[in-house]
């Protein structure tokens, strides 16, 4: 008699027993209003990745090709077919060819400017500064800071690439006649000038000098 109450007692303390478990779940794992919001809360402050920092070298190969213009996709491309170029030190050739080729040309350096020019540029710095000096007449170029520098355009024609950089500079520039009287300019003024100069090498050549082919300035295009 006895072991059929003690029997009878395990039955209902198992049958508690599962209630209480029951009842524990169903409190703990239901997720309450305050803990909704905290995750909410950590949703929204959660900082995106960053990807604005992230700039692919190649092509999305679900993008129309054809929308794809500018220097990027041109740089793109000349790195394709030259593994070997490297942008930031292109630029940093371009503004010393830059700072070279514009004192060269003020002092009338025409010896040093000829490698550095294509033969058709090179005629016509050259027929400046001849005429210069045969009115008796001294340019002087002092370039205080180059602000910017920049690839505005890449075009690329079978193994000829030619590069166009924008130059934001500030020069002082003083024409002065053989009596050291001031026809233009004025020494102290600093102006800002923007210049584009292009550049071409054939990427197929053992020679890794860039030869500059043209110069101009934006309103030249307006």
């Amino acid at each position: 008699m006895d072991n059929g109450f003690a029997f009878f007692d395990i039955i209902i303390f198992a049958m508690l027993a599962g209630y209480l478990v029951f009842q524990l779940r169903r409190v703990l794992g239901r997720k309450t209003g305050a803990e909704k919001q905290q995750e909410n809360k950590v949703n929204r402050n959660q900082e995106p990745p960053d990807n604005d920092n992230v700039i692919s070298l190649l092509p999305d190969a679900n993008s129309d090709s054809s929308e794809e213009a500018g220097p990027v996709s041109g740089v793109t491309m000349l790195r394709q077919l030259d593994p070997s170029f490297n942008e930031q030190e292109f630029i940093t050739g371009s503004k010393s060819a830059f700072s070279w080729i514009v004192s060269a040309f003020a002092s009338g350096n025409s010896h040093d400017l000829k490698p550095l020019l294509s033969a058709n540029l090179f005629s016509s710095f050259n027929d400046v500064i001849e005429k210069r000096s045969d009115a008796g007449e001294n340019l002087e170029t002092n370039i205080v800071s180059i602000k910017s520098s920049q690839i505005d355009d890449v075009t690329i024609d079978g193994d000829s690439v030619s590069i166009t950089v924008e130059f934001v500079s500030d020069q002082i520039k003083v024409l002065r006649d053989s009596n050291e009287a001031i026809i233009d300019g004025d020494p102290d003024i600093i102006e800002s000038l923007t210049d584009l100069w292009t550049f071409n090498r054939n990427i197929k050549s053992s020679n890794p000098n860039w030869i500059l082919i043209k110069t101009e300035t934006p309103s030249d295009n307006a």
